[in-house]
């Protein structure tokens, strides 16, 4: 009969403990330093805290040789530091990082514009001043970067048309402290982001009130129909400050937002936004505009981008020269409005093999979703007789979230006109002129500021 062995943690090999070592996170591993000398002596194995501090920090082995601590202690040290933002600072950090290195190979001089992190101890006195506590992840994220100083272009995306410009800066946490609110309407909000041309912010809500959730983030959007100034609508831009910049990082780093004149744009391009007749496709992007939009009355203001674009390989017989263009808009009701007219935005753009033609056009509409299609119509240069149709994709367009005002007045129905703005309107004829049919929200209590 075999002798029985007794076996204990102090019998078995490092191997197969420092595997199931492996899979812990850092308070496990801590928890399972005190169950036993054997375990204590394993949970400082260097490769097990590599793992967490490149988990964690985002720390190579240059870090490492740089501060001349081995993985335990170089793990301590931030975690001392850093340690109530553990379960954000790799998420954030990576994003930050990203960021920076896209925007130094497409427009490096944005770069330059970004403000080294605060201490924790700056963070701590501004929740003192305003007297809020700010969410983790916001903290998490001033600790890398204090947003940016106040320049143009700004951090969080441009958007441009004939007549109005938006651009909009990272505010720092001393200029967002600057801009708490604490009036009715707007109780407890902190300002993200802030446009010098319109005077629009992003806000981050500090406290659930008002029908707000905390850390939820918005554009304000004035009830223009109630009588009570402190009815504000609200278009939801994100949850929480997390979600809400690397979404945004995603966009930018994956080119969905394109990089136009040195500024971001926050054109959105769905794939399968493209036609292709002949020798010619034609792309679209769009892009929600808050600052020109409203929720009472419903008036949802979009621009579009179209790319309009010849194949190299075309034969130079096939040069064409674009002549109208015809519109069907389809709102969320399924009523349709059809709309021809010259070129587009004042132009005739002449297509030769390779060329690209872009322009940017709006349309506003009353019902939360719209999608337009159509096509151009073109002759050929050698024979004017010879015209062809080009077709424009489909493309949607669709209101963010909105939150309605709490406080908005229930009469408001009852003695304000009715709004009657069912169809869209096409608006690629005009080039200087006024945008028709518009009904301004009021960011900041003023009204945008054309350029």
């Amino acid at each position: 009969m075999a002798t029985s062995i007794a076996l204990s943690l102090d019998n078995l090999p490092s191997d197969p403990l420092l595997l199931v070592l492996s899979f812990l996170d850092f308070r496990d591993l801590i928890s399972c330093s005190f169950v036993s000398r054997r375990l204590n002596e394993l949970t400082g194995h260097n490769p097990l805290w590599k793992r967490l501090c490149q988990k964690h920090w985002l720390l190579t082995e240059a870090d490492k040789s740089h501060r001349g601590l081995a993985w335990k202690e170089l793990f301590r040290e931030y975690y001392a530091d850093l340690g109530r933002y553990i379960d954000y600072y790799g998420t954030l950090k990576k994003a930050w990082d990203d960021l920076k290195n896209y925007l130094n190979q497409k427009c490096p001089r944005m770069i330059a514009s970004l403000k080294e992190g605060v201490r924790e101890e700056e963070l701590d006195t501004i929740e003192l001043q305003i007297g809020c506590k700010l969410p983790n992840d916001y903290r998490c994220s001033y600790r890398i970067h204090n947003g940016q100083k106040l320049v143009v272009p700004g951090l969080m995306g441009s958007m441009a048309l004939s007549n109005h410009y938006r651009s909009e800066d990272l505010l720092d946490i001393e200029t967002a402290a600057g801009g708490f609110q604490q009036r009715k309407g707007m109780r407890q909000c902190l300002p993200l982001t802030f446009c010098f041309h319109t005077g629009l912010s992003q806000y981050m809500a500090l406290e659930s009130t008002e029908g707000r959730t905390r850390s939820e983030i918005f554009y304000q959007c004035p009830d223009q129909l109630a009588q009570d100034p402190s009815a504000i609508d609200m278009f939801i831009t994100g949850p929480n400050f997390t979600e809400w910049f690397t979404s945004f990082v995603d966009n930018v780093v994956t080119g969905e937002y394109p990089i136009i004149r040195d500024q971001i744009f926050r054109y959105v391009h769905d794939k399968r936004c493209v036609a292709t007749t002949g020798d010619i496709t034609v792309s679209v992007s769009t892009s929600f505009l808050p600052e020109l939009s409203s929720v009472h009355p419903p008036h949802f203001f979009f621009t579009y981008r179209i790319r309009i674009e010849m194949a190299k390989s075309a034969l130079p017989e096939n040069a064409c020269q674009l002549d109208s263009r015809y519109w069907k808009i389809t709102n969320a009701n399924g009523n349709v409005e059809e709309v021809r007219g010259p070129g587009v935005v004042g132009e005739f753009p002449v297509m030769t093999p390779g060329k690209v033609h872009e322009y940017a056009s709006c349309t506003t509409f009353s019902t939360t979703s719209e999608f337009m299609e159509g096509h151009y119509t073109f002759h050929r240069l050698n024979n004017k007789e010879e015209v062809f149709d080009v077709s424009i994709p489909r493309f949607h367009m669709v209101c963010p979230p909105f939150r309605e005002s709490m406080v908005r007045s229930s009469s408001v129905s009852e003695v304000s006109a009715p709004y009657n703005d069912e169809n869209s309107s096409d608006t690629d004829d005009y080039e200087r002129g006024e945008m028709r049919g518009m009904n301004m929200a009021d960011p900041g209590g003023r009204c945008p500021r054309l350029v």
